[in-house]
């Protein structure tokens, strides 16, 4: 046999018998407990990146073990094959869309293979083909029903680069999420999901989301943006209008000395008609109109307002305050007019300073006294109410409460919730995403599509140049087409959907992507939903996460569903980086995994990324690493190798062997099965590979008599049970090499069939001590030992650690210290 492992042949040989055997075809089992693991599917934009390659490494470690521990795994792949990458291809090449998309889903799923992922590929969706987006359509059209989803018109961000609008959640920093062009604001009609019906749903229910990172619940929280306070109303002076303020500040209503209004806020037209500045709010409004949201509400930059020439009556003491318009202003964010409370406010006290506004105190800070005219920073903090008539000498936090009360009775005011989020806009205008089912009719006006005549396919024949309407409009027989109610002539909606719509739900088709009659069929998904674990970036904690919460919970109160959330457990993971910035194409910083893969194959690739560094973290790419990783494996090779003929007959021991070297092999293959078997359940995969690496070292340290002895047959037996163990734990890592040393063995494939070995207690219950390894006195690793390890064999130990041996790359050892019970100096 070959000293080296021979990835080149063995790895092909065992992703056609499990494609040929379908090892990972599952089908619902009542009688097993169910185990559904799914990464996030990917977009096929032509090959896979190392980002990829560590997403679905992630979860083909956990679905791995999961198998061998007796669950029935769900484990599918699909592709969000809608977007804009496909149809920008188009453009720049003539290529159709279609023919972009389905060549590159032919390229990932070759590469998909090659790395040995053990992906049910019976169950392969995607969200491109009619036979998915009828069911988005379909989706579509029942929240249309409910009431979810109404077409409007709308200040819209609008990407010039993509020539289509965004959804809020996908405009970053002012810029659009995929191509970081600056957005526009325009207004036009578009189509939207009534996510708000279920902001508190959404918001609440994050308390049940137990096996999700704090950090992505609490950038949910922070995007619904739940804020409780109260509703005031300030009549007009002179008219019968009053203008609604919500604020969270209640306590500071005394301190207002103006009022702003958000230049779109309806009333600002009623109230300027006439005036003498009339033609300088519209032009100072029109002005405001061409800023982008990110500039109005931005920190840094000097607000700008105007005067509009009415005044507001404060309720609670009858003073008239001046009426402004200004930018810092939206009318999306509670119900677009604040009031100016400068002392108690940094923003406002900013505004003020510029125009000349007064500032009144009505919260001290306990102890201490501020006076209006020396205020460099607003006071936010809480304190002792002052200037507030009635409730001076409360506590503020108390004061809010009891002016709460006293607004509430006197009907000048009522408790309220606002939310930051906002319905979710679907329109898009561009061809390459799934038709929104609508069609105009002049007699009947808007009529959904019949569920009958779904779906709506896009046409085959399409300029592709973008501008302001969908290229769909250019395409007359699509457009023209009859009216289901009146049978008159009628045109279709020319708009697209956003592409986040087909992957809020595709986790569904995958429990049962074969029916054609349904969506999903409802047994499937109540069997295998929810997703036990899930498996993405951090990117997606907002828009991706939040819709498909969102979708889930339509589908229960629909009663298709038994949950209504869709992901049990997420794991977030780490980008993967070279030279400390994140790999991009953009960047030309990629490292292909092609070539990876033809120079030192889909295991060892696998055990690099999965050992570099915790999943969590970032990782930063070396080549060095993955050279290492084949090391590792050919060790594993060769001790497999060189052992199989000797220990094939062997029995293994199920007592604890009386000899020293066949004990601490024994205690050394149990504590590796616990200790894999716990970093895995953690997703501390990392450490699940040190431990193995520790295991091997540990087996080429042990010494066989040539004799026929009581030793030499203990010590076969711990290495023939040891050795028996070792493919069945480094299978999740590197399954090729698993599954070829387990037939050297003489088991019979595929090895994923086989149980998890268990820990037995009663091996490793040995006094152990921990010793810190240095180089040069320099702490780099630690090594667990028994207790009453010879210095030789801690020498050995030390020496031998996989970490140890790279820093010191080959270097001569001078000498190496124990000092018992405590380290190992090395010293080079």
């Amino acid at each position: 046999m070959e000293h080296s492992y021979p990835f080149a042949e063995i790895e092909p040989k065992w992703q056609k018998y499990w494609q040929e055997k379908k090892c990972f075809k599952v089908i619902r089992d009542e009688g097993k407990p169910k185990s559904y693991v799914l990464e996030m599917f990917p977009y096929p934009s032509g090959e896979l990146h190392m980002g990829h390659v560590r997403n679905y490494t992630l979860g083909d470690v956990f679905a791995r073990y999961q198998m061998m521990k007796g669950y029935n795994v769900l484990h599918p792949m699909g592709y969000d094959a809608f977007g804009l990458p496909a149809e920008n291809a188009a453009i720049r090449g003539g290529v159709h869309p279609e023919d972009w998309t389905r060549h590159s889903i032919r390229e990932f799923n070759y590469q998909l293979h090659q790395l040995g992922y053990s992906y049910d590929w019976d169950r392969e969706i995607s969200s491109c083909f009619p036979d998915y987006y009828r069911w988005t359509q379909w989706f579509f059209l029942k929240l249309y029903e409910k009431g979810l989803a109404y077409r409007k018109k709308a200040k819209v961000n609008w990407c010039p680069q993509c020539a289509t609008v965004l959804a809020n959640e996908q405009v970053i920093n002012g810029e659009c999420w995929r191509c970081h062009t600056e957005v526009e604001p325009r207004e036009l009609e578009q189509w939207f999901f009534r996510i708000t019906a279920y902001t508190e749903r959404l918001l609440q229910d994050l308390t049940k989301l137990n096996g999700w990172p704090e950090r992505v619940k609490t950038m949910q929280a922070n995007w619904i943006g739940k804020s409780e306070g109260v509703e005031i109303y300030f009549p007009v002076a002179g008219r019968k209008e009053k203008i609604s303020v919500f604020t969270t500040r209640q306590d500071t209503v005394y301190g207002v000395t103006y009022l702003v209004l958000a230049p779109e806020h309806p009333l600002v037209t009623e109230l300027i008609k006439g005036t003498p500045d009339e033609k300088a709010i519209i032009s100072f409004i029109e002005k405001v109109h061409r800023q982008k949201e990110i500039e109005r509400l931005s920190t840094s930059l000097e607000k700008e307002g105007m005067f509009i020439g009415g005044y507001a009556i404060n309720p609670m003491n009858g003073e008239k305050v001046p009426i402004f318009i200004a930018d810092y202003v939206l009318m999306e964010y509670g119900t677009g007019a604040v009031m100016g409370v400068p002392a108690h406010d940094q923003r406002d006290l900013e505004f003020v300073r510029r125009y000349g506004l007064p500032v009144r105190v009505v919260i001290q800070p306990p102890g201490e006294t501020l006076r209006p005219e020396f205020i460099p920073v607003a006071y936010t903090e809480p304190g002792i109410q002052v200037n507030s008539g009635p409730f001076d000498g409360l506590e503020s936090e108390k004061a809010q409460e009891v002016i709460a009360d006293y607004m509430e009775e006197k009907g000048i005011g009522r408790r309220a919730v606002y939310y930051k989020l906002r319905d979710w806009l679907i329109s898009r205008q561009r061809f390459w995403g799934a038709p929104v089912p609508i069609i105009y009719c002049d007699k009947c006006g808007i009529v959904p599509v019949p569920y009958e005549d779904l779906p709506v396919e896009l046409p085959r024949q399409v300029d592709f140049t973008p501008g302001a309407v969908s290229p769909l409009a250019r395409v007359e027989s699509f457009v023209n087409t009859a009216c289901p109610r009146c049978k008159k002539k009628a045109r279709r909606e020319i708009d697209t959907m956003d592409t986040f719509v087909c992957s809020s739900w595709y986790y569904l088709r995958f429990t049962s992507p074969k029916v054609d009659n349904v969506p999903f069929a409802v047994e499937e998904a109540n069997y295998w939903m929810p997703v036990d674990m899930y498996i993405g970036g951090i990117e997606h904690a907002i828009l991706h996460l939040l819709y498909s919460r969102f979708f889930t919970k339509v589908l229960y109160d629909l009663g298709l569903l038994k949950y209504d959330e869709p992901f049990l457990n997420l794991f977030t993971l780490g980008m993967v980086q070279l030279g400390g910035e994140t790999m991009s194409k953009s960047k030309g910083n990629v490292v292909e995994p092609t070539e990876m893969l033809k120079k030192y194959g889909a295991d060892a690739l696998r055990v690099f990324i999965l050992f570099a560094s915790p999943p969590e973290k970032e990782l930063d790419w070396n080549d060095e690493g993955v050279e290492g990783a084949r090391r590792f494996l050919n060790r594993v090779w060769r001790l497999v190798v060189r052992f199989a003929p000797l220990i094939k007959s062997k029995k293994e021991l199920n007592i604890v062997a009386r000899d020293s070297g066949a004990r601490e092999i024994q205690r050394v293959t149990h504590l590796t099965i616990k200790r894999v078997t716990e970093d895995i359940h953690r997703f501390h995969f990392n450490t699940g590979i040190s431990a193995l690496m520790e295991m091997v070292n540990a087996l080429y340290l042990l010494e066989i008599p040539s004799e026929e002895s009581h030793i030499r047959e203990e010590r076969l037996a711990v290495l023939a049970e040891a050795l028996r163990v070792l493919p069945k734990i480094l299978n999740p890592f590197a399954p090729h090499l698993a599954e070829e040393l387990w037939q050297i063995l003489g088991g019979t494939p595929s090895i994923v069939n086989q149980p998890w070995p268990y820990c037995q207690k009663e091996f490793i219950e040995e006094d152990r001590i921990t010793m810190v390894v240095q180089i040069n006195g320099r702490i780099r690793d630690k090594i667990e030992v028994a207790v009453n390890l010879s210095e030789d064999k801690i020498r050995e130990r030390a020496l031998n650690q996989e970490k140890i041996k790279q820093l010191i790359n080959g270097r001569p050892v001078k000498r190496v210290v124990v000092v018992p019970k405590k380290l190992v100096n090395i010293v080079i």
